[in-house]
């Protein structure tokens, strides 16, 4: 290389050590600019711009960290150090079933709350935490909430503007401990009471779980926008929960896309109008794909079908059970349409995963962006910025007379008489002695069911309520002795000394797959309690507590009366306005009764509208042409259920 050559070379290397220079002092002025916090007077500060406008001045400012951070929700269980929340600028956290603060108090969720938010908001850019928590039947987790009765007893009541009021109430005692976001209303539509989850869902039929799932979300979010006590709501689980082969929970549901939006799909329809901004991913698979991995179900039938542009949440670690590796199964679910991972453990290694996936390319800025924004969107929407901490004036409303009354009508209400013989309810005035019994019938717990304190539900008298035992003998008249034993021994020494007996039997708490089950008979501590009682002579009101319809036609003869009870929550007065009188029953059946466990599932879409009575005929809808009982073969009885969808006996109020 002669001297001239050499020298242009230098030149060049010199000018483009230069460049090169110029360029990394650039990036990173351009970096310590990123990371510099915004001055105080930044649009996105301003709540008098309009929710667009701050969010796209927000997201300008972020770094990708500041990005994937928003993108993670961890639950409190799992959380190593509450400074994680600022140290990997997490954007949600989370209470599962069993992750209460140690203090289950109103001020120790809200203390824990706030001081979570405080961590979010000590960060460069101070984007506010979400908060969310499983009050599928009130604040349900709170020590001493008011816990109304399940979906599937509100299903019995066909009311919509009761079940408005309720997400109503439940909205003002989560918003006075901090807790600003519900995953719920369930809108499944279940299909297969062998499914752990039937008691979650408001009905069989897809218009009446519609009808009440966008009642249920207007409740939660009244008032958005312009007060602190609504929250978000979260339908759930998109979709195909509730039509599982087998009832078999997070398993397979083998249809037809038509047929799968149709029936599956459709209450999204009204839940969307109503203004849901969220919705959950279902674990379950359709026709062998895992929903959270199905671009198909969530981008372009959830998103461009049925225009919901709200932001997507995944399920527990649902994202973990998609094939293929951790980056495999993460890439798949954020390209099919999550925006938001219930991870809910190892936040961290989400976190890197999703760092890579970007940084290589497999993961695309937009994509992340489009993530974001609609996060961004709905705590702008909330006015978290403005008032991020607990509202705790709200606390008053925890238990109030207001609640109580409530949900003491909802449990009224959602009662179906489903045996009435000889008239044995109301209870007369002239009965002299009432026997209760049954393993549930002093047992608040067992009546509020799952997801109540702990994510399977506890037992005993362990929440504020009433138990149905001291319902009755509470509303029992003057002069009127109400003795108990819970045991069958206990029952069958005492029964001979009383005028009626009241036996109080069921399912005990479960949640979610351990509640799934083959056989729907009852227990047989239940059946042995009906065989020691029933003699006769003395008449026997079975109250039934389940999530469920139970497979019960051999005892039905052991029953002067049944009441459908399902799972009242902690108002177990509202039992006995029913069983004394006060209140007539008004409850019809959300979900088809099977007569034996060979015929389930067994299910009938459409609602004929108004009571059943005793004698109507029941076959229409289940293949088999109308007829009384008595004129049916043995075959065709049997092809039809005990009780169909929309039964319920009546009587008026007073009638003694």
């Amino acid at each position: 290389m002669n001297i001239a050559r050499r020298s242009l070379a230098l030149s060049l290397l010199t000018a483009l050590l230069i460049l090169t220079t110029a360029a990394c002092i650039s990036h990173e002025q351009r970096d310590a600019e990123a990371l510099a916090p915004p001055p105080s007077d930044a649009p996105y500060r301003n709540p008098n711009l309009s929710t667009d406008a701050r969010v796209e001045d927000l997201l300008g400012r972020m770094t990708l960290e500041e990005k994937l951070g928003q993108m993670t929700q961890v639950d409190i269980g799992y959380l190593s150090d509450p400074r994680d929340v600022g140290r990997y600028l997490l954007g949600s956290v989370l209470s599962g079933g069993n992750s209460n603060p140690a203090d289950n108090s109103p001020d120790g969720w809200a203390d824990l709350y706030d001081d979570l938010q405080q961590q979010a908001l000590g960060t460069r850019l101070g984007i506010p935490i979400l908060y969310g928590i499983d009050a599928v039947h009130g604040h349900n987790n709170l020590q001493d909430a008011t816990v109304f009765p399940h979906n599937i007893g509100l299903g019995a009541t066909r009311n919509p503007e009761l079940v408005e009021r309720i997400a109503r109430a439940t909205a003002l005692e989560m918003a006075g401990t901090g807790m600003r976001w519900n995953f719920g209303p369930a809108i499944g539509v279940p299909r297969d009471t062998r499914w752990g989850r039937t008691y979650e869902g408001f009905s069989e039929n897809p218009q009446l779980v519609g009808d009440l799932g966008a009642a249920a979300i207007r409740g939660y979010q009244t008032g958005a926008s312009t007060e602190s006590a609504w929250v978000l709501a979260t339908p759930k689980h998109w979709v195909g929960d509730g039509g599982t082969e087998g009832g078999i929970d997070q398993g397979d549901t083998a249809l037809p896309l038509a047929e799968l939006v149709e029936l599956h799909g459709s209450p999204y329809r009204p839940a969307i109008a109503a203004g849901a901004r969220v919705i959950m991913a279902s674990y379950n698979s359709w026709n062998g794909e895992k929903v959270h991995g199905s671009r198909s179900l969530l981008t372009d039938v959830l998103r461009d079908e049925f225009g919901f542009n709200g932001m997507i949440l995944s399920d527990w670690g649902a994202i973990y059970q998609l094939p293929g590796s951790e980056s495999e199964q993460t890439l798949q679910a954020i390209d099919a349409g999550i925006d938001m991972n219930m991870v809910p453990d190892d936040y961290r290694s989400f976190i890197s995963t999703m760092r890579t996936l970007v940084e290589t390319g497999a993961l695309s800025a937009e994509r992340i962006d489009d993530a974001v924004r609609r996060i961004l969107t709905i705590k702008f929407d909330m006015g978290l910025f403005e008032e991020p901490f607990a509202d705790r004036s709200h606390q008053a409303t925890i238990r109030s007379d207001e609640h109580l009354e409530l949900g003491r009508q909802a449990v009224r209400e959602s009662l179906v008489l489903l045996r009435n013989e000889n008239e044995t309810l109301p209870i007369r005035e002239d009965i002299g002695h009432i026997h209760v019994t049954g393993r549930f019938a002093d047992d608040i717990g067992a009546q509020a069911g799952g997801w109540t304190i702990d994510w399977q539900g506890v037992r005993g008298n362990v929440i504020a309520g009433s138990s149905i035992r001291q319902a009755i003998t509470n509303a029992a008249p003057d002069g009127t002795e109400v003795s108990f034993a819970g045991s069958t021994a206990d029952g069958a020494d005492t029964r001979e000394h009383a005028d009626l007996i009241v036996a109080v039997i069921g399912e005990a708490p479960y949640a979610e797959f351990e509640g799934d089950r083959n056989n729907l008979n009852l227990h047989p501590t239940d059946r042995a309690l009906l065989e020691a009682v029933s003699d006769g002579e003395t008449p026997v009101v079975v109250v039934l507590l389940s999530g469920r319809p139970l497979v019960l036609t051999d005892q039905l003869p052991m029953m002067d009366a049944l009441v459908a009870a399902w799972l009242p929550g902690s108002e177990g007065d509202g039992v006995a306005d029913v069983l004394f009188g006060t209140a007539a029953p008004s409850g019809r059946l959300p979900i088809t009764w099977p007569r034996s466990n060979d015929q389930i599932p067994i299910q009938r879409d459409g609602d004929r509208g108004g009571l059943w009575s005793r004698d109507d005929a029941r076959a229409a809808g289940y293949g088999v042409s109308e007829a009384s009982d008595s004129s049916l073969s043995p075959d065709e009885l049997a092809a039809l259920p005990l009780f169909p969808y929309g039964f319920g006996l009546g009587y008026e109020p007073g009638d003694k």
